[in-house]
């Protein structure tokens, strides 16, 4: 029996050395406001080096495609977590200590939209998406450009998306969202993991994955681009 456990034990921190390697941020999408005008995300994991908690929160102005004014928190506790913890708890600080903010621009927690796209694990991030919606039959052609530079200390990586969508009618318009100039330092490349549509179905919300490599793996963190539809 007592052997049985030193191996169990044993695996446990075999796998928890794997994990350590890099981390995998968990997104939550955390509701639109009544107007669907703001839009407010989290994620939050476990920092593969230090095994600590970490938190962040964030809320976007849609139409505008920024943060608003107070718009990114963050929660750094140093203690650190047990093995079979994820790090949500971090999240439900963070979100009681920002209640004012989810208040002042009216999120409902339970409209979070629909969404109309997710990704698979595929191995390389995908330039081109093209799906259509069935409920609008609205049909959705997004296309990732990236580049990368540098490595190690200088690594940096710059990102936009075109987005082309075309409605019953045949109508089409098309919309540049990121910035296509600005260079994010640490990350190697970025993915589309996931679009939601707003409740009003006037906006999308394009979920952005960004790979950080770390010295034995690689950090996954997420950010939003938003665009108006009409």
């Amino acid at each position: 029996m007592i052997k049985k456990r030193f191996v169990t034990l044993l695996a446990v921190l075999l796998i928890g050395g794997v994990l350590h390697a890099g981390d995998v941020a968990t997104f939550v999408n955390l509701g639109f406001s009544e107007d669907s005008r703001v839009f407010m995300f989290g994620q939050y994991g476990v920092d593969g080096e230090s095994g600590a908690a970490y938190a962040d929160l964030f809320t976007v102005d849609v139409p505008a495609n920024r943060f608003v004014s107070d718009g990114i928190q963050r929660y750094r506790p140093e203690r650190v977590v047990e093995a079979t913890q994820d790090g949500k708890g971090a999240l439900f600080t963070l979100l009681r200590r920002h209640t004012g903010l989810a208040e002042r621009h009216n999120i409902d927690h339970l409209e979070t939209g629909r969404i109309i796209y997710f990704a698979l694990n595929e191995s390389e991030p995908k330039s081109r998406l093209s799906f259509r919606d069935h409920e609008t039959d609205r049909r959705y052609d997004l296309q990732l450009h990236q580049s990368a530079r540098g490595s190690g200390d200088s690594l940096r990586a710059r990102f936009h998306i075109t987005l082309e969508t075309t409605d019953s009618s045949g109508r089409t318009r098309e919309h540049t969202v990121g910035l296509p100039e600005f260079d994010r330092d640490g990350v190697k490349q970025y993915r589309i993991a996931q679009v939601y549509l707003s409740p009003d179905e006037r906006s999308v919300v394009i979920v952005v994955e960004m790979e950080y490599p770390t010295d034995g793996g690689t950090n996954i963190r997420y950010m939003v681009e938003t665009a108006r539809l009409h």
